[in-house]
C-alpha cells in the first residue's frame, strides 16, 4: 500500500487533502526516512492534549520573558503576542526566585529565557547571566535555553560562560522581510554574523526559520537554508507563520504543499543535523497536513504534534519518543523509542 493510500485509513486525517506528488516523492526517500526516530515535544509553555498524546501537568519547562510583554520592534507577524504566555521576569532576582520555587514545587527540568527586542533586534541579557550561572552551579542538571536575537561574539561567549545550554535565533534570508515585516534597519549579513558568532561557542545552536514570514509568501527561505547549511548547527527549527497573530488582512496562510517542499529541502540540505518542526504553525487541518509532511519528509521532531501524527509515524514505520521539553533542547540521554510516560521525561 502506498503512503497516500495509507493516509486515507487514518481517522484523524479522513478529511485532509494531500499533495500526491509531494507524498510520492517523500515515499521514494523512505529508506532514508523510516529508520530515523522522531521526537514529539510537549513542553509546558501551554496546555496540550491530542487524540494520541497527553501533555504534562507539571510546569517542568516554562518560558520566561525578561521584558514581560514589551518589545521595541512590534513586528508585523507577531504584534508582541508571542510574549504574552511567558512568565514575566523583569528583574534578575525575579527569575532566580521563580526558577528555584519551580524546582522545589514542580520538579522543573529547565527553562527558556526570552524577551522582546530593542529597535536593533537585540535583547540585553547581561544582568541575567549571573543568575543563570548560579542556578547552573546549584542545579547542574538544569537545562537552560535562550533566544539570543542579534548579537556579537562577545555576547555569545558571555552566554557560554554563564552555562547556557542551547541558544536559538531567527535566520532571515530576505532584506525586504527584515525591513518590512520586522520594521528593522539591519542587513541579512547581520543574521549570518550572529549565527557565526554563536557557532564559535560550545553551546548547542538551534537557528529558526519562519516559513512564510514575508506576509505568508515564500521569500528568502532558500537563502536562509543556505546560511544555516554553512555552519555546524546542532539543529534547525522550522516554524510556519501564524496569521492570526498579525494585523487582520496583512498575511495569508502559506499552502501546506509549499511548506512540505521546504521540509524536504531542509532535510536534504542538512542530512546529518536535526531538523525540527517548532511550536508555531497554523492550527486545524492545516496543522494535521503540515505535521504529516514533516513526518514523511524525515524531520526529527515536532512540537505539540497534531491529531494523527502518531498514526502517521506508525504507518510509515518511524519510531518515536515523547518529551515534555522545548523541541530545541533534549532532556536526558536514553535511547527508548517508545512514548515516555513520565512528566519528568
Amino acid at each position: 500500500m502506498t503512503w497516500i493510500d495509507a493516509l486515507a485509513g487514518i481517522e484523524d486525517l479522513e478529511d485532509a487533502e494531500f499533495d500526491r506528488e509531494l507524498v510520492d516523492g517523500f515515499e521514494r526517500q523512505a529508506q532514508a526516512v523510516a529508520p530515523r526516530p522522531i521526537r514529539f515535544s510537549t513542553p509546558t509553555f501551554k496546555e496540550y492534549t491530542s487524540t494520541e498524546l497527553s501533555g504534562c501537568n507539571k510546569n517542568s519547562f516554562p518560558a520566561f520573558s525578561i521584558t514581560a510583554a514589551a518589545c521595541g520592534l512590534n513586528c508585523d507577524h507577531c504584534q508582541k503576542k508571542i510574549l504574552e504566555p511567558m512568565i514575566p521576569a523583569t528583574r534578575p532576582e525575579i527569575l532566580d526566585q521563580k526558577v528555584r520555587r519551580l524546582i522545589d514545587t514542580e520538579g522543573l527540568n529547565g527553562f527558556l529565557l526570552s524577551g522582546g527586542s530593542n529597535k536593533r533586534n537585540e535583547i540585553n541579557y547581561g544582568r541575567y547571566l549571573p543568575v543563570v550561572e548560579k542556578l547552573k552551579e546549584d542545579f547542574p542538571d538544569l537545562k537552560v535555553a535562550i533566544h539570543s536575537a542579534l548579537l556579537d561574539e562577545q555576547r555569545a561567549k558571555a552566554m557560554e560562560s554563564a552555562g547556557v545550554d542551547t541558544v536559538m535565533m531567527d535566520v532571515i534570508g530576505a532584506q525586504e522581510t527584515i525591513n518590512e515585516v520586522y520594521n528593522l534597519d539591519r542587513a541579512v549579513d547581520d543574521f549570518e554574523e550572529t549565527l557565526a558568532a554563536l557557532c564559535t561557542t560550545s553551546m548547542e545552536v538551534t537557528p529558526h526559520i519562519v516559513i512564510g514570514l514575508h506576509y505568508g509568501h515564500i521569500l528568502g527561505e532558500a537563502n536562509a537554508l543556505d546560511m544555516v547549511s554553512r555552519y555546524p548547527v546542532t539543529a534547525l527549527v522550522l516554524v510556519v507563520i501564524m496569521p492570526f497573530y498579525a494585523k487582520p488582512g496583512t498575511f495569508i496562510t502559506p499552502g501546506t504543499s509549499d511548506v512540505g517542499r521546504i521540509f524536504g529541502e531542509a532535510r536534504s540540505r542538512l542530512p546529518d543535523q536535526q531538523v525540527l518542526l517548532g511550536c508555531a504553525r497554523p492550527p486545524g487541518m492545516h496543522k494535521r497536513v503540515t505535521d504529516t509532511y514533516a513526518i514523511m519528509a524525515g524531520l526529527d521532531g515536532i512540537a505539540f504534534p497534531a491529531d494523527g501524527a502518531v498514526s502517521v509515524a506508525h504507518t510509515i514505520g518511524r519510531p518515536f519518543t515523547q518529551a515534555h521539553s522545548c523541541c530545541s533542547i533534549r532532556l536526558g540521554g536514553g535511547n527508548d523509542l517508545s512514548i515516555a510516560r513520565s512528566c519528568a521525561a
